[in-house]
């Protein structure tokens, strides 16, 4: 019987949730999801003095928000330093490491380097010491990697290490075995950086006579310049995607494919369908590139999937904020404009950017717009028969169809095409030069307000 798989996030609390993290937590996710196994989360919170609870918080909301579920009760390291205090000194016992101290040595011409020795017996008790582990001189250490192959290490090259410090909080090697094992933890997924870690690691699990889980260590991920990708390509925490207006599937499978292919030059993979392909073996070697510009448009296909009651829940609280929207009949004209915004939308808040001005009149006209459709001196005469003729519509028929046939019909008397009078209309109806299509939105201003907003151009002209 094959044992179950369980896999982990292992989280420090000394910084937000960034898309790097976030995709390790995601492919340990997709892989216990696909394998039937456990995901587990884990806070590495042993750095007392960087670690704090608001970063926890931070943590757990941003892979809440992602939809990254876990399966157990989250450990936290800082619960149990105990436990990794008698495992460190059952190692000394039995040989295996040692009670060590520091000392500075003079180097001819450089500055004093500091140097670990093994610690005299009456030392041992009456001074801080730190453990450290005996790394044989001889041999090698190899393990096979799932997404690189085999990998194999020099003992002589990764020499004696600490696994538990003078203040008797231990390092990370240390931590990260005995709470792996204890978890149960079946494969180790993480980023490459932790594959010098790898073969400590394995000779702390052979120390102990324990089976190694199988590691998987995923390719860096780099900005849009080939470099470690970092604040200076611009938002890097999760949570900032979120404020952002991305939409929670969108980061989610823009994070799948840095680094992994379902195959089929496939770019939207609903999640269930993700779960489904999932294979740790397809994850490439070479580091995947952020592309912001392919996110956004990620974006806007998951923005157009949605039903537009989907979409009003999630930009109402917007449109509210600044004080768009007060009643019940400005949520209605809400969701009657959503299917005329959505299709050009690529993060929420362009709602509101595209949108405002069906809920208020305080605009300017875009400057481009008036110098290209206002400045000839036949368009306040040709506005005015505009609005004499969309005054005739009674507003129970002021619909696309009839307004369009109504403005067509007086360009074609006009001896004039009808551009002429669609883009300076929309150009005083909102202010823009480009949006939804004119009918469509007159429709939704009604006639009411649609002569309003005319009149108000024509009382300035006139």
């Amino acid at each position: 019987m094959e044992k179950e798989v369980r896999v982990r996030f292992a989280p420090s609390p000394t910084g937000f949730l960034h898309v790097g993290g976030a995709r390790t937590a995601l492919y340990n996710w997709l892989f216990a999801r696909h394998e039937g196994g456990k995901f587990l989360l884990r806070i590495e919170d042993t750095d007392r003095e960087r670690s704090t609870p608001e970063m926890v918080d931070y943590i757990v909301e941003g892979l809440s928000w992602l939809g990254l579920d876990w399966d157990e009760e989250p450990i936290f390291q800082s619960h149990r330093l105990d436990v990794y205090k008698k495992y460190a000194e059952d190692l000394v016992k039995r040989g295996l490491a040692y009670y060590a101290r520091t000392v500075d040595e003079e180097q001819a011409g450089e500055r004093t380097r500091r140097e670990w020795v093994e610690a005299a017996p009456e030392e041992i008790g009456k001074v801080p010491l730190a453990v450290r582990f005996r790394v044989p001189v001889e041999g090698e250490t190899s393990y096979e990697d799932l997404i690189r192959g085999l990998i194999t290490f020099k003992n002589s090259e990764i020499g004696d290490f600490t696994i538990l410090r003078s203040d008797g909080t231990p390092t990370y090697q240390l931590a990260c075995v005995l709470d792996d094992h204890f978890m149960g933890i079946t494969h180790v997924i993480r980023g490459e950086d932790h594959i010098p870690n790898t073969p400590k690691q394995i000779l702390l699990y052979r120390a102990f006579g324990w089976d190694t889980p199988l590691f998987a260590h995923l390719p860096m991920i780099l900005g849009p310049d080939k470099k470690k990708l970092s604040k200076r390509h611009g938002a890097t925490a999760v949570l900032e995607y979120r404020d952002m207006g991305i939409l929670p599937e969108a980061l989610f499978n823009f994070l799948a494919l840095l680094g992994w292919s379902p195959g089929e030059d496939r770019e939207i993979v609903p999640k269930d369908e993700m779960i489904r392909l999932f294979d740790i073996r397809r994850v490439g070697k070479r580091a995947a590139v952020f592309d912001i510009n392919k996110l956004l448009w990620m974006n806007s296909v998951y923005i157009r999937m949605k039903t537009d009651e989907e979409l009003l829940r999630l930009v109402l609280p917007l449109f509210e904020e600044r004080g768009l929207v007060k009643d019940d009949s400005d949520r209605e004209k809400l969701l009657r404009l959503i299917p005329l915004l959505k299709e050009r939308a690529r993060v929420l808040p362009d709602f509101v950017e595209m949108g405002f001005y069906f809920f208020s009149d305080e605009f300017e006209y875009e400057e481009k717009g008036v110098r290209k459709y206002l400045q000839d001196p036949e368009v306040p005469g040709r506005l005015r028969l505009l609005r004499e003729r969309l005054a005739d519509i009674p507003e129970g028929e002021f619909r696309q169809e009839k307004i369009e046939e109504t403005l067509r019909g007086l360009a074609g008397k006009l001896g004039i095409k009808a551009a002429l009078l669609i883009h300076p209309t929309r150009l005083l109806l909102t202010g823009r030069t480009q949006g939804p299509g004119l009918f469509e939105l007159m429709e939704v201003l009604g006639r009411d307000e649609c002569l309003r907003r005319l009149d108000n151009y024509l009382k300035r002209v006139s």
